[in-house]
């Protein structure tokens, strides 16, 4: 009998746009994370497009403690 593989989850992407809003920097911040490889990212013709995951990692690994 064959066994079906579970179904991956559905990743949703972001553009540079919206990623900048979520993190309240400038479209250029986010093309200099996605350039330098700290992000990453899938182009689409001419354009990049974010999964949402990498937005939360790469937040998650920004994180600094203030003494």
């Amino acid at each position: 009998m064959l066994q079906r593989p579970a179904p991956r989850p559905a990743v949703s992407f972001l553009t540079v746009t919206e990623v900048a809003a979520i993190m309240r920097v400038s479209k250029m911040t986010v093309y200099r994370l996605v350039h330098g490889g700290e992000m990453a990212a899938v182009r689409v013709g001419r354009s990049f497009r974010v999964p949402e995951p990498a937005v939360r990692e790469y937040l998650a690994g920004a994180r600094t403690d203030v003494a």
